[in-house]
């Protein structure tokens, strides 16, 4: 398969294609094909997605797409399952690609980063090339040997501009497994990346697939990541008290797994999708009425309590697209979505790509996305990180 929008008032052409076939060459030679009769050659950037079977096959894989296509920056990362128009292709043999014309090379430049242990923490290598930056980073990296928390940590002091979306390599369990494409260099380790300059007009979509339910409340005590009170009671009252107004189908989805959003910019009136970060409710005390939450929050900051499951995954996604455009769609879903939290494959690929109409759209399947909420960068889990181009 193939597809295109064809080129708009800022120049940008982009493709995306996908073959299952299990030999590598012929894969490649599938997924060239279909680049090349969309775009043409020498696309500015070309971004691969391999899962596991195609993995060992990689150094051949590179070279090929390479030579045959001569991009400007060739990235790419393993995956235990991908996408590319409206078709996921979820634990077996498959090629993925997306291909970018932008008409300048300039606007594209490859990114290598790499993280060592040291005892004040992680020494980032390669992100000094990132200070004062702006546009769009697109980024996959290794979950076993970066720390991406960390590193959209110091990004945001020395590129507070810089949008950052991408994933985690997911075709391996263990350190060592996964695969990182960077122009004709394979790695096991860091973060490989391009670095779209702000000519390259990206906008962000990021679907934590959760529906709030009460009210939103102000933190009014809290240490780290344990809130005591929420509106100047206990926490556990005011969680209590929402929970039961729920209907029996939305209780049962509480007690299976609680949610809550925390508002990242508070600089507005009314919050709604796409103002909070969604992170999970992991424990309660009793006996001092707190909850404990998968991350720091501070006095002041709104929350909101979320649920989740297939049907508000299915309408978080589709409200965030809704009269959406672009050229062409890279998606970084998470791998506990697909089959596993709708029950059929194809879910998430052919949202976006119906949404978009004839736009071009390739991606992966993660152990973790990246992508901005309230103008801020962050990890994220059982969400659609979308960077829309063009």
């Amino acid at each position: 398969m193939g597809q295109a929008d064809g080129v708009n008032e800022t120049g940008i052409r982009t493709a995306a294609a996908l073959s299952e076939h299990p030999l590598a060459t012929h894969a490649v030679g599938e997924c060239v094909g279909q680049l090349l009769d969309i775009g043409g050659p020498s696309p500015d950037l070309v971004v691969l997605f391999v899962t596991a079977p195609q993995v060992g096959a990689l150094e051949d894989i590179s070279p090929a797409v390479a030579g045959l296509l001569d991009p400007g920056v060739l990235i790419g990362g393993s995956a235990v399952s991908v996408l590319a128009g409206s078709r996921e292709v979820e634990e077996h043999a498959a090629l993925a690609a997306f291909g970018l014309w932008t008409g300048s090379r300039r606007s594209v430049r490859s990114v290598r980063l790499t993280a060592a242990p040291t005892p004040e923490g992680p020494e980032f290598r390669g992100i000094d090339l990132l200070a004062g930056e702006t546009g769009t980073l697109i980024l996959v990296s290794d979950p076993f040997s970066f720390p991406v928390e960390a590193v959209l940590e110091e990004l945001a002091v020395m590129a507070p501009d810089l949008t950052v979306i991408g994933g985690m390599a997911s075709a391996a369990r263990q350190r060592g497994g996964n695969r990182l494409l960077l122009d004709g260099e394979i790695h096991t380790d860091g973060a490989v990346g391009v670095l779209l300059d702000p000519s390259v007009p990206v906008r962000p979509v990021v679907s934590q697939g959760c529906r709030p339910f009460g009210e939103p409340q102000t933190v009014t005590r809290a240490e780290r990541n344990i809130v005591y009170e929420l509106a100047g009671r206990p926490a556990l009252d005011r969680l209590l008290e929402q929970v039961e107004r729920l209907d029996d189908a939305d209780r049962a989805l509480a007690a299976k797994g609680l949610h809550i959003g925390r508002v990242i910019d508070e600089h507005r009136d009314v919050f709604a999708r796409g103002d909070f970060l969604v992170r999970g409710v992991v424990g309660a005390d009793k006996a001092v009425g707190a909850i404990a939450i998968g991350d720091s929050v501070d006095i002041g900051t709104t929350v909101q309590f979320q649920v989740r499951d297939a049907e508000s995954a299915d309408e978080d996604l589709r409200s965030m697209m809704a009269d959406r455009s672009a050229n062409g769609a890279l998606v970084f879903t998470c791998n506990g979505r697909g089959s596993a939290l709708f029950g059929a494959p194809d879910h998430d690929a052919t949202v976006i790509h119906e949404a978009l109409g004839n736009a071009a759209v390739a991606g992966m399947f993660c152990a973790g996305e990246i992508g901005p909420i309230g103008g801020a960068n962050f990890v994220h889990g059982f969400t659609a990180s979308v960077a829309l181009i063009g």
